[in-house]
């Protein structure tokens, strides 16, 4: 497979990803602020909204669920962090604004597995 097709298959397996990750967050009554947001610092992958709380959401694919942890190094938690500060700055009580960032992690098998306030925890 040539590399700009890996790309795309990377790409469009990410993208799949965080629709499910998206669906497990709906079907828990959370609603969806924005997707793939971007800002100064970086990108988040998905922003909901629980009640006045912001959740973030760094969305990891692989084979199983402990190589998708691994892949969130400690400088991507501090760019996903500048971002979520940045992304508050928009909001009506800025810092002040309820929060929390968590990891969720798709295995090969479709299946979702989130950790809430996952900056630090993985």
């Amino acid at each position: 497979m040539n590399k700009k097709l890996m790309g795309k298959t990377a790409n469009l397996a990410g993208a799949n990803a965080e629709f499910q990750v998206a669906a497990d967050y709906a079907h828990r009554g959370h609603s969806l602020a924005a997707q793939r947001w971007r800002g100064k610092a970086g990108e988040i992958d998905l922003i909901f909204k629980d009640g006045d709380q912001v959740v973030f959401v760094e969305v990891k694919k692989a084979r199983n669920f402990s190589d998708a942890a691994r892949r969130i190094s400690s400088r991507q938690q501090h760019r996903i962090c500048l971002a979520a500060e940045e992304y508050l700055g928009t909001q009506p009580k800025g810092s002040l604004t309820p929060m929390r960032v968590d990891a969720a992690f798709v295995n090969c098998f479709g299946e979702v597995h989130i950790l809430e306030n996952a900056i630090g925890d993985f």
